[in-house]
């Protein structure tokens, strides 16, 4: 911790600074960490303890100098599915699973490549999400009790139209009270905590004038135990793994997107820049060592950071002063949360759902109806009414399929004739110019890869079927060529060759080039065949032909080519 950069330049007055923001953020994380973790199925204290542990590890071993970390809505509805197809004990295996997946990612240096997952998927599944949460609250903003926790979100919304006759007009008002205090707080008072308020004014209320009419921490959970339970070890087998690998993995890859976003997020407000492995060891630790006190899976939260950095943070003390003070409110103030309304809760997650759906983000891919659009419906979809850890691959494959096809596209094979000099004005030159039958010269711009190679030699074997002397491929515009590529462009010249053509390569980028050493294409043809200029290509092409085999070259009174390319010093040039 003391050679970390991240510490260095210490003062007391950015230890104040730090201690400042911990508390303020400390103030948002606490209703925040119980709301998240009874919307995913489990009991208050352990999302709580989530933000404590994570907190705490993110900030000492991650990559971000300003990152807050913890129970986020992203989890929600992937931990509840855990939860009730195998129960908390194998909650606690997955998200320690996942912890030791995204150390892996870290160690591997895979922090960069989690970027690269498209803006129609992210957007997606946020969106799906953020429907799932805004629907699991509305039983308890309705005061519905008796509600089983559904895997499917159709299941779920059943469940409530069959209870609507059950509504406790008691949680609607305490409910709405709590939304009101949201909405207008913030307008009138911007620096009260207003979550706090929104907890403790409904809570205070029904306390007072209405009490045992509505649900509670208490009367749900009986209430919350006062401090960190013992560290237990989850049993781990197997079997076990082998059943939680794919829900782990989905959380890893939802800690390492929302983590490294929220890092992104925080270099953005600051000037600074984040390590991204290092960030996903970090939370890979804390993930992996907060099942062991109870907690939920946990990861970087873009609002509580950008409030770190408002509230002046000046080193990641800040996050460790964050979980401290939490942990102290645990202890001190842990017999009075059994008082708050559930109802209470409801609204803070609603608007919560509401903020990171990303719904304008959403309107404006859907109207562009391209191919972002289709991957971005059938993963809102799948996540939605089925579960991410279907929505996520099935989104990934729908991107990577269309980015393949568009790639594919980008493949341009352009058929070039040799054109002669501007005061040459033979009229039998220039037909042979445009017909000449044992020259064939293409131009192959874009990659060439297996989405195209199949294009490739297709255009060309079409092109070629009268089978000419030579054939020309220009390649300087061919930016990369994988295995499929080679095997492909392997065929062709091996058939033309059977044919007794030859096959000439010009101006081949160096990494083609490289690639096709690599391969032993490049020995196979001859290093005589590839040349830097397309014109000494032509040049070679013209010298090799038969002229006497050509049909406008041996017609009587027609001048040959190389005539006119040694006689009178007329060069082919190359469009």
């Amino acid at each position: 911790m003391l050679k970390d950069e991240r510490f260095k330049g210490l003062t007391p007055n950015s230890l104040k600074r730090d201690f400042i923001a911990g508390l303020t953020v400390s103030i948002v994380a606490i209703p925040l960490g119980m709301a998240f973790a009874v919307a995913s199925g489990v009991k208050p204290e352990y999302g709580l303890y989530t933000t404590i542990i994570a907190g705490i590890l993110v900030s000492l071993f991650g990559g971000s100098k300003y990152q807050i970390a913890g129970p986020t809505g992203a989890f929600i509805p992937i931990l509840l599915v855990i939860v009730l197809q195998y129960g908390y004990e194998g909650l606690l295996i997955a998200g320690f699973l996942a912890g030791l997946m995204l150390i892996l990612m870290g160690f591997f240096n895979l922090g960069n490549l989690i970027k690269y997952i498209p803006r129609s998927v992210t957007i997606g599944f946020t969106a799906g999400i953020a429907v799932i949460i805004f629907s699991g609250q509305i039983g308890d903003f309705l005061g519905i009790e008796g509600l089983e926790k559904k895997e499917y979100f159709h299941q779920n919304m059943i469940q409530i139209m069959q209870n609507l006759d059950k509504v406790n007009w008691f949680s609607i008002f305490t409910a709405a009270i709590g939304l009101a205090v949201i909405i207008f707080v913030p307008k009138l008072f911007p620096r009260i905590p207003v979550l706090l308020v929104a907890i403790a004014i409904p809570t205070i209320i029904a306390s007072v004038f209405y009490p045992n009419q509505v649900v509670t921490i208490g009367s749900a959970f009986g209430g919350i135990p006062q401090g960190l339970p013992r560290i237990h070890f989850p049993e781990i087998t197997l079997e076990k793994v082998l059943t939680l690998w794919q829900p782990a993995f989905v959380i890893a890859m939802l800690g390492g997107i929302e983590s490294l976003l929220s890092a992104v997020v925080a270099d953005g407000m600051t000037g600074k820049r984040h390590n991204s492995n290092r960030e996903l060891v970090g939370q890979g630790i804390a993930n992996m060592v907060t099942p062991l006190f109870g907690g939920i899976p946990a990861t970087g939260a873009i609002a509580r950071t950008a409030t770190n950095i408002k509230s002046g943070a000046a080193s990641p003390l800040s996050g460790i002063f964050q979980g401290l003070i939490v942990l102290i409110t645990l202890l001190l103030f842990a017999p009075y949360t059994a008082y708050i309304p559930l109802a209470s809760l409801a609204p803070i997650l609603m608007v919560v759902a509401f903020n990171m759906s990303e719904h304008k983000s959403f309107i404006h891919m859907v109207k562009l109806k391209t191919s972002d659009s289709l991957v971005l419906i059938v993963t809102f979809l799948l996540t939605v009414f089925v579960n991410l850890t279907i929505a996520v691959p099935i989104g990934l494959l729908l991107a990577m399929a269309s980015f393949i096809k568009r790639m594919s596209e980008v493949l341009e094979i352009e058929r070039v004739i040799p054109a002669r000099l501007k005061n040459n004005a033979n009229d039998e030159m220039h037909k042979f110019e445009s017909t000449c039958p044992q020259i064939s010269f293409f131009t192959v711009e874009g990659p060439l890869f297996f989405g195209a190679a199949d294009k490739f030699e297709s255009v060309i074997t079409y092109h070629i079927n009268k089978r000419p002397k030579v054939l020309i491929l220009k390649m300087k515009h061919v930016s990369i060529i994988d295995a499929t590529g080679i095997a492909n462009l392997s065929s062709l010249v091996r058939d033309f060759h059977k044919t007794g053509g030859v096959t000439l390569f010009s101006e081949v980028n160096p990494k083609v080039e490289h690639m096709l050493k690599i391969s032993g294409l490049y020995d196979e043809i001859g290093k005589k065949y590839f040349f830097q200029s397309s014109t000494d290509a032509v040049d070679y092409a013209i010298g090799i032909v038969d002229s006497e085999k050509c049909s406008l070259c041996s017609r009587k009174g027609s001048p040959s080519c190389n005539v006119y390319l040694k006689g009178q010093n007329i060069r082919a040039t190359i469009s």
